[in-house]
C-alpha cells in the first residue's frame, strides 16, 4: 500500500516520528493501549454472551471421556462463586483473543513508522502467521493431545468415582490448548533469531538430535499423562515444527540474504 503513497509524503511522515519527543511517543503509545484495551473490552463482552456456549464446547472432551467409560457425564464445583468466576475466565480469554487481530494491529501501528521499508513486509505475515499457528496448535490440542490424554486418566482411574470440579478442568483444559498453541508458535520465534542472526539453519540442523531429545523432555514435563504414547503425541508436532524452523532459518538467514543482494547489484 505504501508504492501508492508519494514519496514526499513518506518522507514527511518519517520526519515527523523523528522530530516527534520523548513526550509525543508515551501519548502515542498510550493511545494505542487505550484503543487496545477498548478492544479487549468489546470483546469480553461478545463473549461473556456467549460464555455458556463456549463452554460447552470446551467441555466436550470430558463428557465424551465420561461417556466411553459409562460414567456420570457431569462436572461439579465446591464453591457457589465458581460457576461465575469460571464464566469470567472464559469471557476474558475467549474476548482477548477474538480482539487479539486488533491487538496486533495497534502494536503494529505504533512500530511501523520507525521501521525501514523492507521490514513492514514481514509485518501482515507476522499476523496471519502467528494467529494461524496459534489456531493450529490449539485445534491440535482440543482434537487430538486433549481427548487422548482425559481418555486414558478416566480410565486409568477406572475404579473410583470421578468427582471433577469446572475449575480444575478449565485450569487443565486451557493449559493444554494455551500452551500447545505458544509451542506452535516456534517458527515465528526461529525466523526473528534467525533474522538477528542468533541462530542459523546449519547451527539447528547440526543440534538436531539435542533438539530431539530436549523436545521430548519438554513433551515428558507439559503432558498430563504419564505414558508414552501421549508424550510421543505431544512430542511429533513439536520435531515437525523443529524441521520447519530450520527452513525458516535458512530462507532468512543474513548470509543468503547478502548473497541475494550481491547477486542483484552485480546484474
Amino acid at each position: 500500500m505504501s508504492d501508492f503513497i508519494p514519496a514526499a509524503a513518506r518522507r514527511a511522515v518519517a520526519d515527523k516520528m523523528a522530530t516527534m519527543s520523548f513526550l509525543e511517543h508515551l501519548e502515542e503509545l498510550r493511545r494505542r493501549i487505550i484503543w487496545s484495551l477498548l478492544f479487549v473490552a468489546g470483546g469480553f463482552f461478545v463473549s461473556w454472551y456467549y460464555a455458556a456456549r463456549i463452554y460447552g464446547i470446551m467441555q466436550r472432551p470430558i463428557m465424551d471421556a465420561l461417556r466411553n467409560h459409562h460414567l456420570d457425564q457431569k462436572l461439579v464445583y465446591l464453591n457457589p462463586t465458581e460457576p461465575f468466576n469460571m464464566y469470567l475466565k472464559v469471557a476474558f480469554l475467549a474476548g482477548l483473543f477474538v480482539a487479539s487481530p486488533f491487538v496486533l494491529y495497534q502494536v503494529w501501528a505504533f512500530i511501523a513508522p520507525g521501521l525501514y521499508r523492507h521490514e513492514k513486509r514481514y509485518v501482515m505475515p507476522f499476523m496471519v502467521s502467528s494467529v494461524g499457528l496459534f489456531l493450529a496448535g490449539g485445534y491440535f490440542g482440543y482434537r487430538i493431545v486433549y481427548p487422548a490424554a482425559l481418555d486414558f486418566l478416566i480410565g486409568y482411574g477406572a475404579q473410583f468415582q470421578p468427582m471433577i470440579t469446572i475449575g480444575e478442568y478449565t485450569d487443565l483444559f486451557l493449559t493444554i490448548l494455551i500452551g500447545l498453541g505458544v509451542i506452535f508458535e516456534m517458527p515465528i520465534l526461529v525466523f526473528f533469531l534467525s533474522l538477528m542472526g542468533v541462530v542459523s539453519a546449519g547451527w539447528m540442523w547440526r543440534n538436531l538430535r539435542y533438539s530431539i531429545l530436549v523436545i521430548f523432555i519438554i513433551a515428558a514435563i507439559v503432558t498430563p499423562t504419564t505414558d508414552i504414547m501421549n508424550m510421543c503425541v505431544f512430542a511429533a508436532p513439536m520435531v515437525a515444527l523443529y524441521v520447519v524452523s530450520i527452513f525458516i532459518a535458512w530462507l532468512v538467514s543474513p548470509a543468503r540474504r547478502k548473497a541475494r543482494r550481491a547477486a542483484k547489484s552485480s546484474s
